[in-house]
């Protein structure tokens, strides 16, 4: 297992602690290096034959970074390292991971795939970001409804996909929904 993140600054340095902006600015590699304690790469360095497979986590780091989601919605941009090397392990039939947020990164990089962010209304209050499912469909992607702790494989292009945190739900479920998609992850390997 080797991590990699894109060698770009931040669209914004976020306080954790009062969930609003600062004014700092910080690369996407160093703080994914602090994450991962030092042990990572630049994307633009992955060799795709190196690898069975690729997972991309969520999070607003994709959102904001790794595409123009949470500005742009359905008319976002993806990173250009990010949509290489998606399409890359695509075009070697190997499979695809993504949670959370990130599924719309395979919505916008391969119009027609199917993928899951949870689900398309906000059930109980536990998907306040429902709406995301029906700008992927808008995509020309088909959305799969899923609980938290499922995941959705979309057998034809090998994208295995879980909702993550786009789900309120308790860390154990969250925690139970990405080890399914995982193990799918590795059965496609």
């Amino acid at each position: 297992v080797k991590i990699f993140a894109p060698n770009i600054e931040q669209r914004e340095v976020v306080n954790h602690l009062k969930g609003s902006p600062t004014e700092e600015k910080r690369n996407v590699l160093v703080e994914s290096a602090r994450l991962a304690r030092g042990n990572i790469q630049d994307l633009a360095e992955l060799k795709v034959s190196e690898f069975d497979a690729v997972i991309f986590p969520g999070g607003f780091g994709v959102a904001k970074n790794l595409c123009s989601w949470a500005v742009d919605g359905k008319n976002c941009t993806v990173n250009e390292h990010v949509s290489s090397t998606l399409q890359a392990f695509h075009s070697a039939k190997k499979p695809i991971g993504l949670c959370c947020i990130s599924p719309v990164l395979a919505a916008k990089v391969f119009p027609g795939c199917e993928v899951t962010v949870g689900q398309d209304k906000n059930v109980d209050g536990r998907f306040p970001d429902a709406e995301t499912a029906s700008a992927i469909a808008e995509l020309g992607c088909k959305h799969i409804c899923k609980n938290v702790n499922e995941s959705h494989v979309d057998k034809a292009n090998k994208i295995v996909t879980t909702c993550a945190f786009m789900c309120k739900a308790p860390l154990h479920e969250i925690f139970d929904g990405i080890g399914t998609m995982v193990q799918e992850v590795l059965k496609l390997a």
